[in-house]
């Protein structure tokens, strides 16, 4: 007898449905066959699925059993075909009947019958309701990330015996409510308030503007002067996510395996923070079976270089086409895959390797030469897609002691936000673009114009500092973002002073 159940695997982050074809051939030795491009974790699915079936009280035909995974040239990776394997060979040896059509299961068996944690959870549903399907059957503690989707009915499972029963009629599993995605007013855990950093005015003030508008930030100072405190105080003013980005970061993370069972979605912006040792493809995603990278994890959030000049320069090179497009292509024999990586980039480097060139308090021990090829491990194609230059000194024994109240980062996330709320409107109708970091040379020129005063005064800059055309339009919409924090409807001269203030010294 033939039995089909529908079922689906992940490709990159796009889900694709898979039939599940078990046959059962009264003829020949008792076997169990597994084809379809299976992999090491699909192939061990036999002894699983045998195991649990027998534990769960059912019988296990002894029979010559073929079973298929279709499209066959499509890769099968992961255990999440136990569950349809399992109800394919009992309806197949007909203990249940087959289930209807428009359902799909997923999910990875114990050998006791229990219903594991699956990744990929989120995708998998997605193509479900996509193909039209009405049930998705997941393991329960998944339950709450497929049901993020809307138009599709997700059932969460325990174990087999109570699927099998569910099936059957004998109970009924309470499908599970659609889970919410509306905004996270709290602050990220772990976020460092801008209230607790003493001093660094300016340096607070580029983060507010980076977070305005996803604009990229390079901190260069001597050690001990704050860099690393000022990035992690990044995610505390962010806006938060719309549910389009809820669903997009959390896609990521369930593909990833990253994202923890007991939160079915990402509530916050991502911050990651990847130590200077980070390998190529953990940087930004692949293996032989590509998975997303630390760009692709910080998606709608924050990556946070510090020491950037520590990282292989190979490492670093790889982040120019990310920070241009907003996405990673990772192509290999078999497949090419696009991962989303719309990050903020936020960097730290001291100005020399003993770290006090320039500081008053400190001589330097490092002779020109060396500075200078410490400050070359950043390319001039990587400094000039970062919009933000800030230099950042030791703040003095006054400041630190001072009773100075500052701004705690809920009052700048609140600026922060109506900012972002301000571009989201202007930029309604051309959907390429979410913030004012995300303008291409159309858009600066649309929404970027310029009065005679602030005209006159970027022409200046321009001949003054050497600025290129990248930095010139990188100008442009680092004033066009402080205009919005303002509030004003035009690009003034103060917008434009302070945003040249924020460009380097010398291009390179």
């Amino acid at each position: 007898m033939l039995a089909c159940i529908k079922t689906a695997a992940v490709v990159g982050l796009e889900g694709q449905l898979v039939e599940v074809q078990v046959d059962l051939a009264h003829q020949g030795l008792p076997c169990f066959f597994l084809v379809g491009l299976p992999n090491a974790a699909v192939k061990e699915a036999r002894e699983r699925v045998r195991t649990a079936i027998k534990n769960s009280g059912f019988q296990f035909p002894l029979r010559r059993i073929t079973a298929n995974l279709a499209p066959a040239e499509l890769p099968k990776q992961g255990p999440s075909y136990d569950l349809p394997l399992a109800l394919a060979i009992l309806v197949a040896s007909g203990q249940i009947e087959p289930p209807p059509p428009t359902t799909l299961f997923l999910g990875e068996l114990s050998l006791d019958g229990q219903l594991r944690h699956t990744q990929g959870v989120l995708p998998m549903a997605a193509t479900a309701r996509n193909a039209g399907l009405t049930h998705v059957y997941v393991p329960a503690e998944d339950a709450g990330e497929a049901a993020l989707l809307d138009a599709v009915t997700v059932i969460g499972v325990r174990t087999l015996a109570d699927l099998v029963a569910h099936l059957r009629g004998d109970i009924a599993l309470t499908p599970t409510a659609t889970t919410s995605v509306g905004a996270d007013e709290g602050q990220p855990e772990g976020a460092v308030d801008f209230a607790d950093i003493r001093g660094q005015e300016h340096a607070k003030r580029a983060l507010e503007i980076a977070a305005a508008a996803a604009h990229n930030v390079l901190f260069t100072g001597p050690p001990g002067s704050g860099k690393t405190l000022l990035a992690r105080a990044m995610p505390g003013i962010l806006p938060p996510m719309t549910g389009e980005e809820t669903l997009e970061v959390t896609r990521v993370y369930s593909v990833a395996g990253v994202l923890s069972p007991d939160t079915p979605f990402v509530r916050n912006r991502p911050f990651r923070a990847p130590h200077h040792t980070v390998s190529y493809a953990g940087l930004v995603g692949g293996g032989s079976s590509p998975r997303p990278g630390e760009i692709s994890l910080a998606h709608r959030g924050v990556l946070f270089l510090d020491e950037i000049p520590e990282f292989h320069p190979r490492v670093l090179e790889v982040l120019r086409q990310p920070i241009e497009d907003g996405v990673v292509t990772i192509a290999r024999a078999r497949e090419t895959l696009t991962f989303p990586a719309k990050f903020t980039l936020v960097a730290a480097r001291n100005p020399c390797p003993c770290g006090f060139y320039g500081d008053g308090s400190r001589p330097c021990r490092c002779v020109d030469s060396v500075v200078t090829r410490y400050q070359k491990r950043l390319s001039g194609p990587i400094l000039d897609r970062i919009d933000i230059h800030v230099g950042v000194q030791r703040v003095d024994f006054d400041a630190l002691m001072g009773d100075v109240t500052a701004e705690s980062s809920a009052v700048v996330r609140n600026r922060v936000s109506t900012a972002r709320q301000r571009q989201w409107r202007r930029f309604a109708e051309h959907p390429h673009v979410s913030c004012n970091a995300d303008m291409r040379v159309p858009d600066v020129r649309e929404f970027c114009t310029l009065d005679a005063d602030s005209a006159e005064l970027l022409r200046d800059a321009v001949r003054f500092l050497g600025l290129s055309a990248r930095a010139y339009h990188r100008v442009l919409r680092v004033a066009r973002t402080i205009a919005d924090l303002e509030g004003a409807e035009s690009i003034e001269v103060k917008h434009v002073a302070e945003a040249v203030q924020y460009q380097p010294r010398q291009e390179q």
